[in-house]
C-alpha cells in the first residue's frame, strides 16, 4: 500500500509539470473559537481557539484516470493537537496531528467499472443525524457534538449497471475514531472518580483486514440499497479499572469484531420524501451485545426552507458479558425525536437549526446556526448548542459543555 501511495504521488508530480491544464485545487484558512460559559470537574477552560488549514489537489491527466491528494495542518490552544512535527497518513494518533494527509487516491474508470486505491472517504449512511450503516467512516470524536470525518485507507472497485450499483471495499488494517481526550470536558467521568489520577493503558486494537459490500437501485419512485460489513468497530469498548493501591482510574480502549447487516430506501411521495436507514450489528465472538440500530425520517422542502424530522431508535437483542462500556456516539442519539431545519435567506446567507430529545425527556441536543458571505473568498459562521439532561444519559453527561463557536474562514 505504501508503493501504490509513492507511485500515486509521482504520478501527481508529473502531471503537474506535464500536464497542468488538468490540474485543480482548492483549500481554506479556518479559525475557530469555542466559549463554554461553565467548567467541568475535570476541565477547567472556557475559551479554545482552533486553527485548521486545508488544501486538495485533483488531477486528471487521461479520461480514465483521476488522482486527489489533500493535507491538513493544524494547531490548537488547548493541547489537542500532537507536537510532533510529522507528516501522520494513518489518524491513528490519540491526539490530532499537526501535519496529515487527509486523503490520497488514485481513480480508475473503464467503461461501467471503477476502482478507487488509497486514503479515501467512504459514507454509506443517508440519514442526516445519526448514520446506522456508516461502518467504513471514523470520526474525530475531540468535540462529540461536531464530529470530523476521517479517511480510511484500501481498495473500493464498483461497477454501474443502468440503475444498479454494487461496490466491494477492502482495508488491510482499522482507523478507528479518534476519541475525547481524557482530561478534557468531552470525556465523562463520575464524581466519584474525579479524585483519581487517570492512567491511560491504550488501545487493544486487532490487525484483521475489513471488508464489505453494497448493492444501491436508484431511479423510480424507490432508491434502496443493501450493505454488509465484517470486520472491527471503529469505535471501543472502554474499561475503567480503579486501582486502590495506586488510587488510580486505568483506562482501556479494546475494539470488538462486529459484522454489520444493513439496508437504507428513499421513498419520495406528493407531500414528503421518506429516508430510512436500519443496521443489524452482531458480535461472532460474543466480544460485545448485539443491536438493531434505526432511522426513520420524512423531508419536506417549503420554499426556501428545508425541514425534516423522524426517530431513532435501537434494540438491543444480546447482551454480552461485560467487556467495557461501549463510546458510542451513533446510538447515543438512539430512542430519540430527532429534527433538523434549514432556511436558505438569500445565496450568501443560510441559517439552520436542529435538535434531539430523549423519548424520556432525560436528554437533549440543540444546535442553532447562523452563516454568511463576506466578499467572495470570506465566511463568517456563529453557531449556540445546548446539552441538557441526567448524569446516565448520554447527552444529558454533557450537559455543562453547552457553548458557542465564532468561525472565520478564507477559501481559496
Amino acid at each position: 500500500m505504501k508503493r501504490i501511495f509513492a507511485l500515486a504521488l509521482a504520478a501527481q508530480v508529473w502531471a503537474a509539470h506535464g500536464h497542468a491544464q488538468v490540474l485543480s485545487e482548492r483549500g481554506f484558512v479556518d479559525g475557530r473559537a469555542f466559549l463554554f460559559p461553565q467548567t467541568t470537574p475535570t476541565d477547567t477552560t472556557r475559551a479554545v481557539g482552533d486553527l485548521l488549514i486545508r488544501e486538495e489537489l485533483f488531477l486528471k491527466p487521461t479520461n480514465w484516470l483521476q488522482l486527489a491528494g489533500g493535507a491538513d495542518l493544524r494547531a490548537n490552544s488547548h493541547d489537542q493537537v500532537d507536537e510532533r512535527w510529522r507528516l501522520d497518513w494513518k489518524d491513528r494518533r490519540v491526539l490530532r496531528p499537526p501535519l496529515s494527509l487527509r486523503r490520497l487516491t488514485a481513480t480508475v474508470t473503464l467503461g461501467p467499472f471503477a476502482v478507487d486505491i488509497g486514503k479515501q472517504f467512504i459514507r454509506w449512511g443517508r440519514a442526516d443525524v445519526t448514520y446506522p450503516t456508516d461502518r467504513f467512516a471514523p470520526r474525530d470524536y475531540i468535540t462529540v457534538i461536531d464530529p470530523e470525518l476521517l479517511g480510511v485507507t484500501g481498495i473500493r472497485p464498483s461497477i454501474q449497471i443502468g440503475s444498479e450499483s454494487f461496490e466491494a471495499v477492502w482495508l488491510p488494517e482499522l482507523t478507528p475514531s479518534r476519541l475525547p481526550l481524557l482530561e478534557q470536558r468531552w470525556t465523562f467521568l463520575p464524581s466519584e472518580a474525579a479524585a483519581l489520577d487517570i492512567i491511560d493503558r491504550g488501545s487493544r486494537i486487532g490487525s484483521t483486514p475489513q471488508y464489505g459490500a453494497r448493492w444501491r437501485h436508484t431511479g423510480g419512485r424507490l432508491e434502496s440499497a443493501l450493505s454488509y460489513f465484517d470486520g472491527t468497530n471503529h469505535l471501543p469498548n472502554v474499561n475503567a479499572v480503579v486501582d486502590p493501591v495506586k488510587s488510580a482510574l486505568e483506562i482501556l480502549r479494546v475494539y470488538p469484531r462486529i459484522r454489520m447487516y444493513g439496508a437504507d430506501a428513499a421513498i419520495p411521495t406528493s407531500e414528503v420524501t421518506l429516508k430510512l436507514e436500519a443496521a443489524y450489528v452482531t458480535s461472532p465472538p460474543r466480544a460485545t451485545e448485539e443491536y438493531l440500530l434505526y432511522v426513520v425520517e420524512a423531508e419536506r422542502q417549503v420554499g426556501e426552507w428545508l425541514l425534516d424530522a423522524g426517530y431513532a431508535g435501537d434494540v438491543v437483542t444480546r447482551r454480552a458479558p461485560f467487556t467495557g462500556e461501549p463510546f458510542a456516539p451513533d446510538r447515543g442519539l438512539a430512542r430519540a425525536l430527532i429534527a433538523r431545519a434549514a432556511y436558505t435567506i438569500d445565496p450568501r446567507r443560510t441559517m439552520a437549526i436542529e435538535g434531539a430529545i430523549r423519548q424520556t425527556g432525560n436528554g437533549v441536543y440543540l444546535r442553532a446556526e447562523y452563516s454568511s458571505a463576506i466578499g467572495r473568498y470570506w465566511r463568517v459562521t456563529v453557531s449556540g448548542v445546548e446539552l441538557n439532561g441526567e448524569d446516565d444519559d448520554f447527552l444529558g453527561q454533557y450537559r455543562r459543555n453547552s457553548h458557542a463557536v465564532v468561525a472565520l474562514r478564507f477559501s481559496f
